[in-house]
């Protein structure tokens, strides 16, 4: 009883204190497969369950950018495209799964479009679906999320999960973000075009 009392509790902890701290990937994978179990009971198809994931990761990708930037030291507001998906491919990634995703690229069709790509992304490990839902893409949770950060940063945007798995990535997972004209035509200012 007496090591109890002397250890704090987590909510007394500085928040930008706990960088190091992580969540173990067992509890993570059990917390996320029940909010897929919850959901789909709740819904009438898979894209039904997919919207209600991404909404679930849209509320926590609001909660994450604030703690993303009260933890960054050098953290600044970013107002060109570019900046900000490296912000997200770096840095958030870093503070969601202890790596930087694994590749970004622009679009070769739309000047609006970007693609954010992890060969094994973490929220995927241990998830599979049956058979009637083959097209379902847990990934969704994350779209939401990464649509959170960039609307919580004044750059409104679409996300889509697409599954791009191959041989040597079979669970790589690609997601696709459209930024609103807004956005494109602030971009195209600070160019001078």
């Amino acid at each position: 009883m007496a090591s109890t009392l002397n250890t704090s509790h987590l909510l007394d902890r500085p928040i930008n204190r706990s960088r190091g701290s992580e969540t173990s990937l067992a509890a993570f994978s059990f917390l996320f497969s029940e909010m897929i179990q919850y959901s789909q009971k709740r819904v009438a198809g898979i894209a039904d369950l997919e919207k209600r994931l991404a909404n679930f990761g849209y509320r926590v990708g609001i909660r994450e950018l604030e703690l993303t930037l009260l933890r960054e030291k050098n953290a600044k507001r970013e107002t060109r495209v570019l900046q900000m998906l490296i912000f997200v491919n770096s840095t958030l990634w870093k503070s969601l799964f202890g790596k930087a995703a694994d590749s970004l690229q622009k679009s070769n069709d739309n000047d609006d479009e970007y693609m954010l790509s992890d060969n094994d992304p973490v929220i995927l490990k241990y998830i599979s679906a049956p058979k009637e839902y083959a097209s379902f893409n847990a990934g969704a949770f994350l779209a939401g999320l990464v649509e959170a950060v960039l609307d919580g940063c004044h750059f409104p945007c679409r996300v889509t999960a697409h599954s791009t798995g191959n041989e040597q990535f079979p669970s790589c997972m690609t997601l696709l973000i459209k930024f609103d004209k807004s956005v494109m035509l602030r971009e195209r200012a600070f160019e001078g075009k």
